[in-house]
């Protein structure tokens, strides 16, 4: 079974590091903060390679996010220095440093000339925009009230830029409601997800226990692999939908947490993570569950069997989660041990799933699978096409070697910014396929089925 995802991301691993997969220009087709002409003395601090912004302070760093009545920042690097800042600075912080920047400039357009002064609705059009990508994109980094009192702060000087007609306060007020709505939304889900992160009272019960006559089986709910596939992927992209780019950041910062010996309740909060985590561990103990608990060889032979279906067509589909699930479930000791079904078992499929799955190298099997899986998704004109959800823990592991691996500041005490724009489009490819939409019809049936069914431990104890 894998191990719990902090507890793995913690793990110091020999491993070498992964390889980054190819991927597409992320919001457009600049995506490396290149220099833009009009900057001027700003881009003095900033070290630039090919174009490419590599390195600079905080404070530079933190310049350039902030718009000018003729400069506005690439969508990319919006993204990629909101989401790697909060390793060095907290987001109220951030805020509060934004905010110091759009007064300044803004008292400098209103005692400038004439021209300047018409610029104003303009710069605050600008900044208007720069907080309405941010709470759209990372929302919880509100969720304190210092954050919305510097938020409130900024909108309340922008609103003076416009005070004739109010347009631009029509549009913060507009923009604070959705962001109310979005972090009350979290909220909802985080109370629920609380109610399930109670222990689980161990029952006792033996995994080689007789079942009852009247107890169910996986295919007495659903005997077709491709509909359990489909099935499977919509739980998937269910959870994974919850799952957001500050969570995944949280790695990175979490270890900069352990490492330095402190303690940050923001950071440590990973129960989106950790809840995925647990699916994939749920998922394979239900399979290795389903196996063992069958008592007739010719019943396990084709239960094996079914499985192996049903993870040959998670990887047509794209699922390449479920299938590691499955086939980790399926090399679990109890199954493992079962020699006689095994000798039963056709397993060709079985052994180009393994194949494909293949920790050697790095797992270049897998990683050659997903590339052509999100060159597929790129071109797709269906959902079912676009459909690309990757191992979870080998994702997790690529930022998390990203991170440990390259350092954040280089010798000169700069931010190595090259490192956060690689981990940056990763999680950006994570986004974008977690935002497609299941093409799959819900059968509560059989999700019931494989949400609430009984699972065992190796031990043979029940979990749930």
């Amino acid at each position: 079974m894998a191990e719990p995802l902090c507890k793995a991301a913690v793990k110091k691993c020999k491993e070498t590091m992964p390889q980054t997969p190819i991927f597409s220009s992320m919001l457009g087709s600049s995506c490396s903060g290149q220099v833009q002409p009009d900057m001027g003395e700003r881009c003095v601090d900033p070290v630039y390679q090919d174009g490419n912004l590599v390195s600079g302070s905080l404070e530079a760093l933190i310049e350039r996010l902030v718009p000018t009545m003729d400069y506005y920042p690439d969508r990319t690097y919006i993204f990629t220095f909101l989401l790697s800042s909060r390793v060095f600075i907290h987001p109220h912080e951030l805020l509060a440093k934004v905010g110091q920047i759009c007064i300044k400039q803004k008292q400098q357009l209103e005692t400038g000339t004439e021209a300047e002064k018409a610029k104003l609705k303009s710069f605050a059009a600008k900044i208007i925009q720069l907080l309405k990508e941010w709470t759209e994109t990372f929302p919880y980094d509100f969720q304190d009230e210092k954050s919305m009192k510097e938020l409130k702060e900024i909108a309340h000087r922008i609103t003076q830029c416009d005070e004739e007609n109010g347009t631009v306060k029509k549009i913060i007020s507009q923009m604070t409601q959705n962001l109310l709505m979005a972090l009350s939304a979290r909220s909802q889900y985080q109370e629920i997800r609380e109610k399930f992160r109670q222990p689980v009272t161990d029952k006792g019960t033996i995994l080689k226990t007789k079942p009852q006559s009247t107890q169910k089986d996986i295919l007495s709910v659903c005997c077709d692999p491709l509909i359990l596939a489909q099935q499977l992927t919509y739980i998937e992209l269910e959870r994974v939908s919850n799952i957001y780019p500050e969570d995944l950041m949280q790695i990175v910062s979490h270890m900069d947490s352990l490492d330095n010996h402190k303690c940050r309740s923001d950071v440590t909060k990973t129960y989106n993570l950790e809840a995925y985590d647990n699916w994939f561990n749920c998922l394979s103990m239900l399979v290795a569950t389903e196996i063992c608990r069958v008592v007739k060889k010719k019943q396990r032979t084709r239960m094996v069997e079914f499985f192996i279906d049903v993870a040959r067509e998670c990887f047509n589909i794209g699922n390449f989660n479920s299938m590691m699930a499955i086939i980790s479930g399926m090399n679990l000791s109890p199954v493992a041990r079962l020699k006689k079904t095994w000798s039963k078992v056709k397993t060709a499929k079985f052994d180009v799933l393994e194949h494909h799955m293949d920790p050697s190298s790095n797992f270049c099997n897998y990683r050659t699978a997903l590339q052509g899986a999100a060159q597929r998704s790129q071109s797709a004109n269906s959902s079912r096409e676009k459909i690309v959800i990757p191992v979870f823990n080998l994702f997790i592991k690529d930022i998390y070697f990203l991170h440990k691996i390259h350092t954040n500041r280089l010798p000169n005490g700069q931010i190595n910014f090259k490192k956060f724009w690689e981990i940056s489009r990763q999680i950006h490819d994570f986004l974008t396929w977690k935002q497609v939409e299941c093409p799959f019809e819900k059968d509560k049936k059989i999700q019931t089925y494989l949400l609430t069914a009984p699972i065992y431990s190796e031990e043979g104890k029940i979990l749930c």
